[in-house]
């Protein structure tokens, strides 16, 4: 089958960044969110983005309902290649980020049942969706290791790329081949020893049981 690329969400330090770089992993995922054990500073993540620059990986600032004044400054300060958001954002917003900075949008769509995927046609102006297992109130917006159901993927058509999120992990990498072939795949919980800790060998197992996509966009 045609691999998927992989996105390693949630990464922290020099060390994840040589390991996805290791293994042609194409998208490192850096949190922007207080509430999250994996969220980072700005100082952090310029000095990997710097380190990640030419290396054939590309990083992705995910923000959850962060006020358009600062995530524009954010812009600013790090030269991001991606935004990934992962809230309650608008069309709107959408807009207003790609008014003035050239950088591509991954809309967040959270699914729990089929109706779920019709919030697709409220971002037109979104480059990329990322579908994710829809929380409860008690849960953090994303890297909860809980899946959707992926059946409803039969029943879906897509017209823009996409990843697949939630719960993935080593022994089930491999299932979802058996309901689509999305251009990526999101990875976080399934890679680290705890909350916010990556392990290395766990990304290099991941990789070597599943393999990767050496193309992109």
């Amino acid at each position: 089958m045609n691999k998927s690329n992989i996105k390693i969400c949630g990464v922290k330090n020099i060390d994840t960044i040589i390991c996805c770089i290791k293994n042609k992993i194409k998208f490192f995922g850096l949190i922007f969110y207080t509430k999250s054990p994996r969220n980072i500073e700005i100082a952090e993540a310029l000095e990997l983005i710097n380190f990640s620059t030419n290396k054939n990986i590309y990083s992705v600032g995910v923000f959850v309902n962060e006020k358009l004044n600062v995530l524009l400054n954010t812009l600013k300060k790090l030269p991001l290649n991606f935004i990934q958001l992962h809230g309650s954002e608008t069309n709107a917003y959408i807009k207003a980020v790609k008014k003035n900075n050239k950088i591509k949008v991954i809309k967040v769509i959270m699914v729990k049942t089929l109706k779920d995927f019709k919030k697709i046609d409220n971002y037109p102006d979104t480059d990329m969706f990322l579908f994710d297992y829809k929380p409860s109130k008690n849960e953090l917006p994303g890297g909860n290791a809980k899946s959707f159901n992926w059946e409803l993927l039969k029943n879906v058509k897509i017209q823009k790329q996409w990843f697949l999120s939630g719960g993935i992990n080593i022994r089930n990498i491999k299932d979802i081949e058996n309901f689509t072939i999305p251009y990526g795949i999101d990875i976080s919980s399934g890679v680290e020893d705890k909350l916010g800790i990556k392990n290395n060998a766990k990304i290099s197992s991941l990789i070597k049981h599943y393999g990767t996509n050496k193309k992109f966009l």
